[in-house]
């Protein structure tokens, strides 16, 4: 039998996988809390920053925005277009797995801070070269 865990803010953990020009933080996952289909933390995006472009392997993604106004950028698959989805606190974003994206800041002084959600226990991230 499984009993509840809490995971103070404080306590999130660098040691997952990393995009340039984020800092991803994870909170849930198999190593940390023994979670079998779900991976949960938080990226911080700083001001003017834009990540490598990424995807999540087999994921899925939900991306709930805390603060700032990070821009999501993925190429549409249908128009070959390069698409930007601007965002706001309370936001949400869902992420298909296998779509190549990135996260932009283009705030100059105030960091993007969102909480994501994964559909598998660990923290995917495949760094591609571009779109």
């Amino acid at each position: 039998m499984s009993e509840l865990r809490l995971i103070h803010g404080a306590d999130l953990s660098a040691s997952t996988a990393q995009t340039t020009g984020m800092q991803r933080s994870a909170a849930i996952s198999g190593d940390l809390v023994g979670a079998r289909d779900l991976w949960m933390g938080r990226t911080v995006v700083l001001p003017g920053a834009s990540s490598g472009d990424h995807h999540h392997g087999e994921s899925e993604t939900g991306i709930y925005v805390v603060s700032g106004h990070p821009v999501f950028v993925f190429r549409d698959p249908a128009s070959g277009e390069i698409t930007r989805l601007e965002t706001g606190p309370g936001d949400y974003v869902w992420v298909p797995p296998h779509v190549p994206h990135r996260e932009e800041n283009p705030s100059p002084d105030t960091e993007a801070v969102v909480v994501i959600a994964r559909s598998t226990q660990e923290a995917i991230v495949v760094n591609v070269p571009s779109l």
